[in-house]
């Protein structure tokens, strides 16, 4: 059975640092590109950045570019998020996702999800 389950997230001060983890069971997290999205109250879920499968590129949302950082440890079957200069905009829950297909952000394309964890920046 297919399963992520993401962690890390919290409650942070503007300017602070979060680390999300995406952990991935039932499957070979390394095959597929994995993607990070964002949904806030009221707001619809968008791509925040993706890490490719294929050589571990990556791609940012221009809204968080310079500040976040995706990265992947296949050993532990798991990809991380790094959120640095945390802004009250960014807070939303959090998501990660796979998908077959590289260096997208196209919310259709992916098809397994984990259930999310809550990223609130406030001071």
């Amino acid at each position: 059975q297919v399963r992520f389950v993401e962690s890390g997230g919290g409650l942070v001060q503007p300017g602070g640092s979060l680390r999300l983890s995406c952990a991935a069971s039932g499957f070979t997290l390394g095959y597929y590109s994995i993607g990070w999205f964002c949904q806030a109250p009221g707001e619809e879920r968008e791509g925040v950045g993706c890490i490719n499968s294929r050589d571990g590129s990556t791609y940012y949302a221009d809204s968080v570019k310079g500040r976040f950082t995706i990265s992947r440890d296949n050993a532990k079957n798991t990809v991380y998020l790094q959120m640095n200069s945390l802004k009250p905009e960014d807070t939303a829950v959090y998501y990660c996702a796979a998908t077959g297909y590289s260096g997208t952000l196209d919310i259709r394309k992916y098809d397994y999800w984990g259930q999310g964890t809550q990223v609130t920046v406030s001071s």
